[in-house]
C-alpha cells in the first residue's frame, strides 16, 4: 500500500511538468497511478489474501502509520482508484489543449486521490485524520480552480469553512476515544469497543465530523454550492470519493457505536431529513449539475441511515448502494459535461432535442438514472429492494424509518425524471439545441460506469457474500437479508413500485412541485451559514476595530498585560511558594559584562527616533544573546543566532525602506509611569517563572541521556544530531513552517491586482531625502564598480565554507541551516552590491525550485527510512572506498541536512528576490525610472 501512496505522491509532483511537456494529454499518464491502485485492489480481491503493514512512529503517543485492506477498505478503494482513474482520462479531452492551470490542476487532482486513498486504508485514528484533512485541502484548491471567479472562490471557502471546522471537532473525538480505549489503532477499537462516560461524547464529536464532509443536514450548503468546480471534480470529489468519506467513517465505527444512543438519535434521523430535503430541492433546480448535487445530498442521506441503522441486513443495503451510487453518479455528471461542453449550457430550459443529436449519450444517461431511480436489472435496484427488505422488522423505528425511505425514493424517481426530460427532452417552441460530437475519452468513462451498474446487478449475489467480512462485525440476529435481482418478497417489490408510480406521477406535478418548493425556505441551511458568517465579521470588524489599531506599542501593552496578568496570578495563587531561591550571580566573568551591554541597548533604543538606529539596536541584543550563548560552551548555538541575527537584521533594513517617515507623533497616549510600571511588572513575572520552572523539575536532566543518542547516531556535536537524528521530525516540521511563511509574506509584495484598491494618505507622510542608499539601487554610472567586484570575489569563498559547515555539522560546529544561511548571505552580499540584477546572474535557479528541492531531499529521507528501516527518518549508514579518496562514511542524515540547507537558501533568495528586488522594481516603476 505504501508504494502506491507514494507514486501518487511522485505523479502529483511531476503533474505540472507533465502537462508542460504533452498538453492535456499528460492526464492520461496521470490515470496510471490509480489504474494501479485498482490493480492492486484486483489482486487482493482475487487472492484474498489480508493486507496489513504497520510502522511505528511515536508508539508512546499511539502514533504510527498502520494501513489495513479488509472487505470495506478495499470496496472504497476499488471506488476511489477505479472512478479516480476514469475522471483522469476524461480530463484529457475535457479541457481545452492550452487551458491554463491544467498542470496544478492535475497536480492537486491526482494529489487528492492518494490523500483519500490514504484515508480509506488508514488503521490508525490520527493517521486517517491527517489524510482527512489533506482530502479537505486538495478539494479546496479543486472547487476553487478558476481563481477569476468569485462563484468558485466561495464555494471554496465554504466548503473549506464547513469540513474543516467538522475535522477538528472530529480530531477532538478521535483523541478522546483513542486515549479512553488505550488505543488509537481502528480495527482494535472496533473489535473491542470501549466503555465509559467518555464514549458518547468522543461519538458526538466524530460524528459531527463525518455528517459535515458527507453534507448531511444541517451542513448540506456546501456541496450545491461546489458545483461551480470543473465537472471532473464534481465527478469525482463529489459523487464517488470525498463526500462518502463521512459515509465511510459511519460505516466502520457502526459495528462498535451504533447502538449507543446518541449515536441513534444523531444518524439515522438525520440521513432521513437529508434524503427528503435533498430531494425535494432537486425538483426546483435548472442547473442539470445542482439538480445532481442535491440528489447527491439525498442519497448521501440515505447511505447515512442504512449505515447509521447498525445492522447487518441494513450494511449488506449499504454496501450494494455505496457502490450503485458511485456508478451512476459519476457518470451522470460526467454526462453534464459533456453537455456543457457540447452545447455550452446546462440550463435545462434551454436544452432541447439532445436524445436525436446525441443517442448513444442519451443512452448512457438513460442506463444510469434508471440505476439511480432503482429500476431493474440494475443495481440501484438491487440495493434498494435490500434496503427495504432490511428494514421490515416490524419494530416502531424501522418501520418509520421505512416510510422515510420510501418518501426519499419517491422523490428519487421524480428527480432521476427531470434530469433526464431536462436533459434530453424536446421543448416546445424551443429549436434543437447544436451539439457537436463527443470525444471517446470523455465518453467512454461515462458510458462504461453505467453499463457497470446493469453488469454488477446479475452478480449482486456474489458481491454480498465478499462483503460478509465486513456485515458479519454487525452484532444482533437479522432476518437474512441477501442481494439478489429477485428476492421473491412481495412487500420490498410492492414499496418499489410505489416509489416508482410516486415518483412518476411527482413528476407530471412538476410544477405544483415548484410551486410548493418555496415553503423550504425556511429550512435552508445555506441561508443559515451566510447569516452566521456575516454575524462573525461583523464581530470581527468591531473586535479589530478596537484591538487592532496600527500601533506596536499598544499591541506590545497587551501582550505585557496578557503575560503579567496571567503570569502574576499563576505566581501568586499557584505552586509559587515551592521556589527554591538558590540563585547564582554569574558562573564566568564574562557574562555580567554581556547583560549590562544588553540592558545598556535596551534604554538606548527607548531614547531613539530612526527606524534604521532600532532595527541596528536590536540586532544588537541578538548578537549579545549569541555572546551569552558562547560564554555558556554553546558555540553551534552561538554561531546559529549570529548567522540568523544577521539575516533578521538585512530583512529588517529591506523592509524599512518603503516604510514612510513621518512627523513625530505627540505624546503618547498612556503616561510614562504606567508603561514602566508594566514593563517592570512584565520582567518580575518573567524571572518568577522562569525560577519556578527551575525548582519544579521532578526528573533528571535529559542531557545524559541526549550524549548516548547523539553517540549511536555517529555524531560528536549533539546540537546537531538533535536536529537532524533525534528530533528530525521536529526539524522538518519546523522547515515546513519557515517554507509556508515565507512564501506567505513574499507573495504579498508581488500582488498586483486587487479587488478593492488601498487609498493612500497624501499630505500626511514623507519619504527621506535620499532614497538611493543601497548601492543596489543606485542610478547607472554612480555605482560602486569596486565594490561589485569585491562581492564577486568574495562570493564563491563564501558559499564554499557553507558547503564546508554543511558536512562538518554532524562532528563541529555548523549543520545544514547555518551553511545554509551563511551561502544566503553570500547572495546578500552580491544583491547590495549590484542590485537584482547581480541576484538573478548569482543564482538562475528560481528560489520556488530550491525550496521545493530542499523539501524533497527531506521527504525522500523520510520516506527512505521507512521502506528500508520500517521507520520514518530512520538513520541509514554505509562506508564507501573510494580510489584516491579512501573510506567514505555516508549516511542519510547528510542528505536530511542537504535538504536543509537547499531549503534555507531557497528561503533567502525568495527574500531578496521580493522584500529586495521586487522593492527595487516597485520604486523605479514610482519615481519613473
Amino acid at each position: 500500500m505504501e508504494p502506491l501512496l507514494i507514486l501518487h505522491a511522485v505523479a502529483a509532483v511531476c503533474a505540472p511538468a507533465l502537462v508542460r511537456r504533452f498538453g492535456r494529454d499528460a492526464f492520461a499518464v496521470l490515470a496510471l497511478p490509480p489504474a494501479c491502485g485498482l490493480g492492486y485492489a484486483l489482486w487482493v480481491a482475487v487472492s484474498g489474501v489480508p493486507v496489513e503493514s504497520r510502522h511505528d512512529w511515536a508508539p508512546a503517543l499511539g502514533l504510527g502509520l498502520s494501513f489495513r485492506v479488509d472487505p470495506l477498505a478495499l470496496l472504497m478503494t476499488f471506488l476511489v482508484t477505479g472512478v479516480g482513474a476514469l475522471v483522469l482520462l476524461y480530463c484529457s479531452r475535457y479541457f481545452d489543449a492550452g487551458e491554463e492551470g491544467l498542470g496544478r490542476f492535475g497536480g492537486e487532482l491526482v494529489a487528492f486521490a492518494g490523500a483519500m486513498l490514504g484515508l480509506v486504508v488508514a488503521d490508525n485514528l490520527i493517521l486517517l485524520y491527517v489524510f482527512w484533512e489533506l482530502t479537505t485541502v486538495f478539494s479546496y484548491l479543486l472547487i476553487g480552480h478558476d481563481p477569476a471567479s468569485r462563484a468558485s472562490r466561495r464555494a471554496a471557502m465554504q466548503a473549506l469553512t464547513v469540513t474543516t471546522s467538522g475535522g477538528l471537532t472530529m480530531l477532538g473525538g478521535m483523541v478522546v476515544l483513542g486515549e479512553t480505549a488505550g488505543t488509537y489503532e481502528i480495527s482494535r477499537i472496533v473489535a473491542d469497543p470501549p466503555a465509559g462516560g467518555a464514549i458518547p461524547v468522543a461519538t458526538a464529536l466524530i460524528l459531527v465530523g463525518a455528517l459535515s464532509k458527507s453534507a448531511i443536514f444541517p451542513f448540506s450548503m456546501w456541496l450545491p454550492a461546489a458545483m461551480a468546480a470543473p465537472t471532473p471534480v464534481s465527478a469525482y470529489l463529489h459523487a464517488a470519493a470525498m463526500v462518502k468519506a463521512g459515509i465511510y467513517l459511519i460505516a466502520r465505527l457502526g459495528p462498535a457505536f451504533g447502538g449507543l444512543p446518541v449515536w441513534q438519535v444523531i444518524v439515522v434521523p438525520l440521513g432521513l431529513l437529508t434524503m427528503v430535503l435533498g430531494g425535494w430541492r432537486a425538483l426546483r433546480e435548472y442547473d442539470l449539475k445542482r439538480l445532481l448535487a442535491y440528489g447527491t445530498v439525498s442519497q448521501l442521506g440515505f447511505l447515512t441511515v442504512l449505515f447509521g441503522a447498525a445492522t447487518g441486513d441494513t450494511a449488506i443495503a449499504g454496501v450494494a448502494m455505496l457502490l450503485a451510487h458511485a456508478l451512476f453518479k459519476a457518470s451522470l455528471f460526467l454526462v453534464v459535461g459533456i453537455i456543457d461542453h457540447s452545447t455550452g449550457t446546462r440550463d435545462l430550459r434551454e436544452l432541447s432535442g439532445l436524445r436525436r443529436s446525441a443517442p448513444w449519450l442519451c443512452a448512457t444517461a438513460v442506463a444510469a438514472a434508471a440505476s439511480m431511480a432503482g429500476i431493474p436489472p440494475f443495481l440501484g435496484f438491487v440495493g434498494k429492494e435490500a434496503a427495504f427488505e432490511s428494514l421490515l422488522t416490524g419494530r416502531l423505528a424501522d418501520t418509520v424509518t421505512l416510510a422515510g425511505v420510501v418518501a426519499g425514493s419517491v422523490l428519487t424517481v421524480a428527480y432521476s425524471l427531470r434530469f433526464l426530460w431536462g436533459a434530453f427532452g424536446d421543448r416546445p417552441g424551443l429549436e434543437p439545441v447544436p451539439a457537436h460530437r463527443a470525444a471517446a475519452a470523455t465518453f467512454l468513462p461515462s458510458a462504461l460506469l453505467a453499463v457497470l451498474g446493469l453488469v454488477a446487478a446479475p452478480f449482486s449475489a456474489r458481491y454480498g457474500h465478499a462483503m460478509e467480512g465486513y456485515t458479519g462485525t454487525f452484532a444482533g440476529p437479522g432476518h437474512g437479508t441477501h442481494l439478489a435481482l429477485w428476492t421473491g418478497a412481495p412487500v420490498p417489490l410492492l414499496l418499489s413500485a410505489v416509489a416508482l408510480a410516486g415518483g412518476a406521477v411527482l413528476f407530471l406535478a412538476r410544477a405544483v412541485v415548484a410551486r410548493t418548493g418555496e415553503l423550504l425556505h425556511l429550512i435552508d441551511s445555506g441561508r443559515a451559514y451566510w447569516a452566521v458568517v456575516r454575524a462573525l465579521d461583523r464581530f470581527a470588524l468591531q473586535l479589530t476595530g478596537v484591538t487592532q489599531r496600527g500601533s506596536l506599542p499598544d499591541y506590545l501593552m497587551l501582550a505585557f498585560i496578557s503575560m503579567a496578568g496571567i503570569g502574576g496570578f499563576s505566581l501568586l495563587y499557584g505552586p509559587a511558594r515551592d521556589i527554591r531561591l538558590d540563585v547564582v550571580r554569574w558562573e564566568r566573568a564574562e557574562q555580567p559584562l554581556v547583560g549590562v551591554l544588553l540592558i545598556a541597548t535596551a534604554l538606548i533604543a527607548t531614547r531613539v527616533n530612526s527606524h534604521i538606529v532600532l532595527a541596528l539596536l536590536a540586532g544588537l541584543t541578538g548578537y549579545g544573546v549569541a555572546l551569552l550563548f558562547l560564554v555558556h560552551g554553546s558555540p553551534d548555538l552561538a554561531l546559529t543566532q549570529f548567522l540568523a541575527e544577521t539575516l533578521s537584521l538585512v530583512v529588517f533594513v529591506l523592509v524599512l525602506r518603503r516604510l514612510p517617515v513621518g512627523p513625530r507623533e505627540g505624546q503618547p497616549r498612556v503616561p510614562f509611569g504606567v508603561r514602566l510600571g508594566l514593563g517592570v511588572v512584565s520582567g518580575v513575572v518573567a524571572v518568577g517563572a522562569g525560577m519556578l520552572a527551575e525548582s519544579a523539575r521532578s526528573a533528571a536532566p535529559v542531557g545524559s541521556l541526549m550524549a548516548g543518542a547523539a553517540e549511536k547516531a555517529g555524531a560528536s556535536n549533539i546540537v546537531s544530531a538533535l536536529l537532524v537524528d533525534i528530533r528530525a521530525w521536529d526539524t522538518m516540521g519546523e522547515s515546513s513552517v519557515l517554507v509556508v511563511l515565507t512564501l506567505g509574506v513574499t507573495s504579498l509584495v508581488f500582488l498586483r491586482r486587487r479587488t478593492y484598491a488601498l487609498e493612500r494618505p497624501s499630505g500626511k507622510v514623507r519619504r527621506g531625502e535620499r532614497t538611493h542608499w543601497l548601492a543596489a539601487t543606485l542610478p547607472v554610472g554612480e555605482q560602486a564598480v569596486v565594490l561589485e567586484i569585491v562581492a564577486r570575489l568574495i562570493f564563491h569563498t563564501v558559499v564554499l565554507i557553507s558547503i564546508f559547515l554543511l558536512f562538518t555539522g554532524h562532528s563541529a560546529v555548523g549543520g545544514g541551516f547555518a551553511g545554509g544561511i551563511v551561502a544566503g548571505l553570500a547572495l546578500v552580499v552580491r544583491y547590495l552590491a549590484g542590485g537584482r540584477y547581480e541576484l538573478a546572474v548569482a543564482v538562475p535557479v528560481h528560489a520556488g525550485v530550491l525550496i521545493g528541492l530542499g523539501l524533497l531531499l527531506s521527504t525522500i529521507t523520510a520516506l527512505w527510512g521507512l521502506l528500508v528501516a520500517g521507520a520514518p527518518l530512520e538513520m541509514l549508514a554505509a562506508d564507501v572506498a573510494i580510489p584516491l579518496v579512501g573510506k567514505l562514511h555516508l549516511s542519510t542524515v547528510l542528505l536530511f541536512d542537504i535538504g536543509v540547507y537547499v531549503t534555507v537558501v531557497g528561503m533567502v533568495q525568495d527574500i531578496l528576490r521580493s522584500l529586495g528586488a521586487e522593492l527595487d522594481r516597485q520604486i523605479d516603476d514610482e519615481e519613473g525610472r
